[in-house]
């Protein structure tokens, strides 16, 4: 079967590859972009830099700061109101993968109108919207290489997923420079959550040669510096190589999918309002636990590219330290169960059969090696809780 690939046409990748907004955005033939943004990352002396920078360029910038995170459909209109008034030819998203996915979105409901949910999963939105370019200021979604964006609707507290090469940036400015403040919460949630990524593109059933590399090599770069990111916020080699893993895992999975993990983890993020990294991270060692049996070569070689296994090791050896290793790294990181985390244990019993079913709506789940009925998925839920 043939894989369609599709990657952003510019990628800049390096310490000080922010500050090239202004000469990518001329490459393009843009000079009004809007930056959408949160309130945080507005407040940061690079973010004001950046503007400056744009308007000595001679471009005419404008600022959405309006973002939350896990963007919700209320934040989107905002956005496409601003973009509207404004008269803007770009957007410019600047922040972690909600600023990012809220610019995908406002710029597809620039070009095309609607509602955001006119467009979510099964649809698949290939007509191009506005050019987007993005800047991230974490390492963790991939957002900036993907062709993908997560909203939540407040009208039904569902996490939609919307896809299509509309979502796919034109272009992405990975500085490892904006990530060196990041918290150590969110580095290790991020952190863990662009592993996801990249072990999920593996064993997808839609996984391709392409893929298969960009996401080995994701695995094997961010599990081997996540911990020293986490412990060593400083440490710029161990930010740099969690930051590219982050951008090559975000590449796999959006030529390949994702699967199981996100599948279940939108639900969560949507009904108990824990951040998107968090609640994959919360799934991967038990989700993994299910799916081995399905495809133990394909999560053999993932202990294997990340060191948790001899090469010469047996395939039942290596699936097994997979997920030791993973409960493990969790352990390290100080990654909360649900029941750690505060959840109610009977809201989370009385939820699990409808975010079940919303897992199974949004196809991820069936591009799982181990492809999961409502009712195992609502046992994986009761495993996960703690």
């Amino acid at each position: 079967m043939t894989a369609s690939l599709a990657l952003p046409r510019i990628l800049r990748v390096g310490a000080g590859a922010s500050a090239e907004l202004a000469e990518v955005l001329n490459s393009l033939d843009l000079s009004r972009p809007l930056l959408v943004t949160d309130p945080f990352v507005s407040s940061r002396p690079f973010f004001q830099e950046m503007v400056r920078r744009l308007e000595e360029a001679g471009l005419s910038p404008g600022v959405f700061a309006g973002t939350v995170p896990d963007p919700t459909t209320e934040v989107v209109e905002a956005g496409v109101e601003a973009l509207r008034e404004g008269d803007f030819d770009s957007v410019v998203g600047v922040g972690g993968g909600s600023p990012i996915d809220t610019a995908k979105a406002v710029a597809l409901l620039g070009a095309h109108g609607g509602r955001i949910r006119d467009y979510k999963a099964p649809v698949v939105t290939d007509t191009p919207a506005l050019p987007v370019v993005a800047v991230p200021t974490t390492a963790g979604s991939g957002s900036e290489s993907t062709r993908y964006s997560i909203i939540t609707d407040v009208e039904t507290d569902e996490k939609m997923l919307c896809a299509g090469l509309a979502m796919l940036p034109r272009a992405a400015l990975v500085d490892v420079e904006l990530t060196l403040d990041m918290p150590a919460r969110l580095t290790a949630d991020s952190g863990v959550h662009a592993l996801t990524h990249a072990i999920e593109a593996y064993v997808s059933v839609r996984a391709n040669p392409i893929s298969d590399g960009l996401a080995r090599e994701a695995m094997r770069g961010i599990f081997a510096h996540l911990r020293t990111a986490y412990a060593d916020p400083g440490d710029r080699d161990a930010r740099e190589a969690v930051m590219v893993g982050a951008t090559q895992a975000g590449m796999a999975f959006s030529n390949s999918s994702v699967a199981l993990v996100h599948g279940m983890s939108r639900p969560i993020g949507a009904r108990f309002e824990v951040a998107h990294g968090l609640s994959n991270a919360m799934l991967l060692p038990t989700v993994t636990e299910f799916s081995v049996v399905a495809a133990p070569g394909r999560y053999a070689d993932c202990a294997r590219a990340m060191g948790m296994a001899a090469p010469g090791s047996s395939d039942g050896e290596a699936t097994g330290a997979l997920v030791w290793e993973l409960r493990l790294l969790n352990e390290d990181l100080e990654v909360p169960t649900p029941r750690a985390h505060g959840i109610d244990a009977e809201r989370w019993w009385e939820s699990a059969p409808l975010m079940a079913a919303q897992a199974l709506a949004s196809g991820s789940p069936a591009h799982n090696p181990r492809v999961p009925d409502l009712d195992e998925i609502v046992e994986l839920y009761h495993a996960a809780y703690g």
